[in-house]
């Protein structure tokens, strides 16, 4: 089987769309087609049902993924051991959420392309729910997340950095000069979130319901930004990570409330799967991550 073909089927796997997988990989939809259709004949099996637009993986697609992701790994790991066992290079994929891809990485990829130019970097900016597969999978190297303490036997997790998440509003807002802010004053107000599989998001919520409480208006959004500029023209209140705010809040035009419940606080951890090759280049990544954002000394493997 043609290396090419797999790495094409696996990024398919992912997209279930030709014209997508044709995008990401710099391909004529022509070509994406071609090389599925030559891996379908040579093994005899139907990969993908095509209903309409809609593309969906067969039973026979799902049992080729498993060794199609072993073999794409293990063709990585020779091609980076063969080239230099010590030198950097080869690609690297990293994905993160919103806030911390605004916030938090922009600086360490910087500074990783700037000590090893020769390290084809990959960044998904892209929330994942469940990181095992890709991690597992090789779709992504290196994840990062913002959210409470991760355990997971098949990973290796190390916690970077405390995240404090305020909530906020414009300063003329009624709770802005409140001198308590509990939970049951929320209720009057609409709060504005980031989406439902959001660490903080589901942080804020857990604390609410344990307090009793039930809002009666949450807004959800997809991007941050739009957080911070509905609330400072008072539309409500925001629930947002202090880095994510700082600017705002050192400018006045965002004001932390007077909170008196518990304390919101999540980390931020970088991730990867237990079983990977760290090549020198994730190693390198590694290093400058944990230099940039001041790793706790130990890592967290399973649980």
């Amino acid at each position: 089987m043609d290396l090419k073909q797999l790495h094409t089927f696996r990024i398919l796997t992912q997209t279930l769309s030709f014209s997508q997988t044709a995008i990401m990989l710099n391909y004529a939809q022509s070509t994406v087609s071609a090389q599925i259709q030559a891996l379908e004949k040579e093994l005899g099996v139907t990969l993908f049902d095509r209903l309409g637009k809609q593309v969906m993986l067969t039973n026979a697609g799902q049992r080729l993924l498993h060794y199609a992701e072993r073999l794409l790994d293990l063709a990585g790991e020779a091609k980076d051991m063969v080239a230099d066992a010590e030198t950097p290079m080869g690609t690297l994929t990293v994905t993160a959420p919103e806030t911390l891809c605004t916030y938090r990485i922009p600086a360490v990829l910087r500074t990783f392309r700037q000590r090893y130019p020769q390290v084809q970097l990959i960044f998904r900016p892209r929330p994942e729910v469940n990181l095992t597969r890709p991690l597992r999978g090789g779709y992504m190297d290196i994840a990062f997340v913002i959210d409470q303490p991760v355990y997971a036997p098949e990973l290796c997790i190390k916690p970077l950095l405390t995240e404090t998440i305020l909530l906020v509003a414009y300063p003329a807002h009624p709770l802005a000069a409140a001198t308590a802010v509990g939970p049951a004053d929320l209720q009057a107000d609409p709060i504005l979130l980031t989406e439902s599989t959001c660490g903080y998001r589901l942080l804020f919520e857990k604390t609410i319901s344990e307090a009793g409480v039930r809002l009666h208006t949450m807004m959800e959004f997809h991007s941050v930004e739009a957080i911070k500029q509905c609330a400072m023209v008072g539309l409500g209140v925001a629930f947002l990570p202090e880095v994510a705010i700082a600017a705002e809040l050192a400018q006045g035009r965002l004001v932390p409330l007077n909170w008196v419940g518990p304390t919101f606080q999540l980390v931020t951890q970088v991730i990867w799967h237990k079983d990977k090759w760290l090549s020198p280049a994730i190693h390198a990544f590694l290093q400058v991550v944990y230099a940039m954002m001041k790793a706790a000394p130990k890592d967290r493997q399973g649980g």
